[in-house]
Order: structure tokens, then C-alpha cells, then sequence
């Protein structure tokens, strides 16, 4: 266990991610910047029977989270005139007969009814499989190292019937961010990692912050991440990202996360009124949660507000919260042993809600300078 304290010592919050590590995390790096000042702690291994911690500033794969970085990227592009938040997708992208009704919009806010190629559920809750490298763990690991095209990904997608028609439902959907990865790549001309680069990683200086196509690194340093398959733990720390594409395929560290949402909720990648639209909630369903461009907005148990998007990505996870003003936030880092039942489901479901209720709920008093 290992903490870093550029403000005072935060117990609280690291007795939380000690308890995850009991409730079966590998590891779990944890930064929160709030008006007590920045705090970041460690707790775990960053290997399984390792005695080294996970380093602080390691670099992790994001899953979902990815979502938020695309989203705006094409809304800077929106920004540029280069296109409309309401342009029909299928005007931009010829070739796969998309649903004209379909929009920029509604990709971004997982309206379009497009079929999740990571797997989907019909209304009667039956399971509709998707990508073969998705369909099961064995399948996966087994496949970790192929090359899948974005385009394939979107193709497999739109064989398979609509959930349901484009803007009258809400539902999370791994494809609407492959769409908006090959939208970036068509009206700019340049691979989508280079305009990632061009107007979020360079302008922010987030030196550890990548977004792969088919790379199997994950650059040190970085704490290793399992998957339990029937033929034992597997470490799947090096894989090709490919098969999730831009639905979750990034590499940042818990100081790119903040830097990151906080810039972004503090208006200095977005222009005022596209940010507006960015956290505007759209209903979702889920209790407590819209869903904006790229974003969930949440309201906490307190009765507050926090921008966040998580994800998850075969044994690394990550947070990334923040309040409507960029004041507090929380972001973290956590590698674990993944299954085919998410047996740690639950128990990362209840260690975010406390994490979130310690940070953003409990009272704050900012540390004097004096």
C-alpha cells in the first residue's frame, strides 16, 4: 500500500480501496482533487502474487471511458463547421446502408437503436450474442490478438435488427462510438488517434494518454490485468484492442483522467453551448442517471450532481467523476481478475457508490495555505 499526499491524510478514503481489495480487486489507484487539495493512494498489488503496489501514475485501459474523449473530439469538429450535430450519419458514411434517420446527435447519446456488437438483449430480455471474439471469455482469449476492422464491427452490428427506431429510445451501445470513430475519419481525413491528439492530448499535455488501433502494449508503467478462462488465469495485460475499437479502447492514468474532465467541465475544450448540449441528460432508465454526449450526468445519494463515465476492458477498469464545475474530482485506476460472470459486478458497483458519496456528499473544508 502506498499514498501520496499533497493534502492531508485522507483515511477514508483509503479504508474504501483497502476494502476492495478484500472484496477480490487485485489492485486500486485512487486520486481525488477537492478543496482539501490533490490525493492519490494506492492499495493491492499491481500483480497477482506480487508484493509491488500498483504504481500511482501507471497507465491503465480505460473500457468505456474512451466514449467520453470521442465525443469530444466530434463535437470540436462540430465547433469547426466540419459537421452538424444533426446531420444524418448516412450523408457522411455511404456503404452501410445506415438508417437515415440516424444522427450525430443520437450517436453520441446512444438514441440510434443500433444493435450493440458486443452483444445485445431483445425486449423479451433474450441474449443476442454479437462478435465472436465477444460471444464468450474462451472466444476472447482465444482471439485477444486478432485484428478486427471498425468497419467489420459496424457491418456485424447492422445485420442484426434495430433495437428499436433512431430517437425514440435510449440504449448503451458499443457501435454508436465505432460509427462516430469512422465519422471523425471521414470528414477530417486523418486517423481518428491523430485528431485525439490534435485537440485533446497535445493542447492538454497528457503525456499518458494513447489511443491504439491494433497495438497490444500497454506502455510502463502499469499494473497487470487477468481473465479466469477454463483453461486458468490468463494475463491479458497485452491484447489487441481492436475488437471494442473506439467503444473502449484508450490507455490514460488516473492524472490524465482529471486533467482531462476537469478541462473539459471547466469549458476549455468545448465551447460554451456545445458543452451545455454535452450535459444535457437524456432518460436512460437507470435510476439517477441521464445519459448527455459521451456522458452519464448523475445525481448522487446527497442530492448533488457529477459528469462521469467509467469503463471496464478484461481486468482493468476505470473512474472518472466530476462536478458540474470541475471543483472536485475522483478518478481511479483498478486491475482485477476478470470472468464470464462479472463476479466483481457487484462489488465494484458498491465501492464506486461509496466512493462517490465520500467525495462528492461529505462535507468539504478547504485546507488553509497558512
Amino acid at each position: 500500500m502506498s499514498v501520496t499526499r499533497s493534502a492531508q491524510a485522507r483515511p477514508q478514503l483509503q479504508q474504501i480501496i483497502e476494502e476492495m481489495i478484500d472484496s477480490g480487486f487485485i489492485g486500486v489507484t485512487l486520486r481525488v482533487h477537492d478543496e482539501q487539495g490533490e490525493w492519490a493512494g494506492t492499495a493491492g498489488a499491481a500483480e497477482l502474487g506480487g508484493s509491488a503496489g500498483p504504481p500511482v501514475d501507471g497507465h491503465v485501459r480505460i473500457g468505456s471511458s474512451t466514449k467520453t474523449f470521442v465525443a469530444t473530439v466530434v463535437l470540436r469538429l462540430v465547433a469547426e463547421g466540419r459537421l452538424g450535430l444533426d446531420d444524418p450519419v448516412a450523408a457522411h458514411l455511404e456503404g452501410f446502408g445506415l438508417d437515415p434517420r440516424i444522427t450525430v446527435r443520437m450517436l453520441l447519446q446512444h438514441t440510434s437503436g443500433v444493435f450493440n456488437f458486443t452483444g445485445d438483449f431483445d425486449p423479451d430480455g433474450t441474449y443476442v450474442p454479437g462478435s465472436p471474439a465477444t460471444s464468450s471469455g474462451e472466444e476472447w482469449v482465444a482471439a485477444r490478438f486478432t485484428t478486427f476492422q471498425p468497419e467489420e464491427l459496424v457491418r456485424l452490428a447492422l445485420s442484426k435488427p434495430a433495437r428499436f427506431e433512431p430517437g425514440t429510445g435510449w440504449r448503451y451501445s458499443n457501435t454508436n462510438y465505432v460509427l462516430a470513430r469512422l465519422l471523425i475519419e471521414k470528414v477530417t481525413g486523418r486517423p481518428p488517434a491523430d485528431e485525439m491528439r490534435r485537440l485533446i492530448i497535445e493542447p492538454l499535455g497528457l503525456t499518458g494518454t494513447v489511443q491504439p488501433s491494433d497495438e497490444v502494449d500497454v506502455p510502463e508503467p502499469y499494473a497487470h490485468a487477468y481473465y479466469r478462462s477454463e483453461q486458468g488465469t490468463v494475463d491479458v495485460t497485452r491484447h489487441n484492442p481492436s475488437w471494442i475499437s473506439s467503444g473502449g479502447d484508450m490507455i490514460s492514468t488516473t492524472r490524465d483522467l482529471q486533467t482531462f474532465i476537469s478541462a473539459l467541465v471547466g469549458g476549455r475544450l468545448l465551447p460554451a453551448a456545445l458543452l451545455e448540449e454535452m450535459c444535457a441528460p437524456h432518460p436512460t432508465g437507470i435510476p439517477g442517471a441521464g445519459y448527455g454526449l459521451g456522458v452519464f450526468v448523475q445525481t448522487t445519494e446527497g442530492g448533488g450532481t457529477v459528469i462521469n463515465h467509467n469503463g471496464g476492458i478484461a481486468g482493468h477498469a476505470a473512474l472518472m467523476y466530476s462536478t458540474p464545475d470541475g471543483a472536485r474530482t475522483l478518478t481511479a485506476a483498478l486491475n482485477y481478475t476478470d470472468d464470464p460472470t462479472l463476479s466483481l459486478g457487484p462489488a465494484f458497483q458498491k465501492a464506486t457508490e461509496r466512493l462517490v458519496k465520500e467525495v462528492f456528499d461529505a462535507p468539504q473544508e478547504k485546507v488553509s495555505s497558512s
